[in-house]
């Protein structure tokens, strides 16, 4: 598979504290990827410079077949070139219902009178449909998203990023606060997810990690301390002294 994303030699200094050192990662489309690491590794720093949130101090980070460059790009650039994030609390319009919550996600021309003049269509109806479905919320379209459960709301705005349809889709946390029924689920729609585009999980739970089953990178003090399996990087001597303080 072709790289998607690649990240090379970044490295941004707050207040002469180096959050994110000489840190080189990629991607490739359609792969699954768990980035885990202590506070302060630099994991939010790092989705924050992929985004446009941060300029790195130096280094490249490329993008899409042609490798454009996204330090050149605004956050709204970025955003409409196909790169989804999700924070840790999810964001939903709670007043409004499911339904109502997809459709407005769904990827059309966002000009001011293209929002004011439209009007969805079957296509758009069966779009929210399918949705549903694969974030396991078709029996709630119809009910406001404040009612919904702390996974549910989770679950309702990975769907309203895929209905976006990105092609780099980084989540952050995605299992905080869940039972654990729903991280099960969370695991399937992520795994699902990363069939048709490139998924970044940020995560502290390890079982949940190793239930993605996917590649795993551990950040430390803003630099790749490993990379590999779940059960490699667990038995790897340099990330036991990390996580044990050793």
């Amino acid at each position: 598979m072709s790289t998607l994303l690649e990240v090379s030699g970044v490295s941004v200094s707050f207040d002469g504290f180096k959050a994110i050192n000489n840190l080189s990662f990629q991607i490739a489309e359609r792969e699954l990827r768990a980035v885990i690491g202590p506070n302060g590794a630099g994991k939010t720093t790092f989705m924050d410079i992929i985004t446009g949130k941060t300029r790195p101090d130096e280094g490249r980070v490329t993008y899409g077949d042609k490798g454009a460059s996204l330090l050149s790009m605004s956050e709204s650039r970025i955003a409409q070139a196909g790169v989804g994030r999700k924070f840790q609390r999810p964001t939903v319009f709670e007043d409004q219902s499911v339904a109502d919550n997809l459709m407005m996600a769904l990827k059309k021309a966002r000009g001011p009178f293209s929002v004011l003049a439209f009007r969805p269509d079957e296509e758009d109806h069966a779009k929210i449909a399918k949705l549903a479905e694969e974030i396991g919320l078709s029996g709630a379209l119809h009910r406001k998203s404040g009612e919904l459960s702390h996974g549910q709301k989770q679950w309702l705005e990975i769907g309203m990023l895929l209905a976006q349809e990105p092609r780099l889709l980084l989540v952050d946390e995605p299992a905080a606060g869940m039972t654990p029924t729903e991280r099960e689920h969370t695991t399937d729609i992520l795994r699902e997810a990363a069939r048709t585009r490139a998924v970044v999980v940020v995560e502290h739970d390890m079982e949940f990690v190793r239930r993605l089953n996917c590649k795993v990178t551990v950040l430390h003090e803003g630099s790749v301390l490993a990379e590999g399996s779940i059960d490699y990087v667990t038995k790897n001597e340099k990330v036991i002294d990390v996580y044990l303080g050793r």
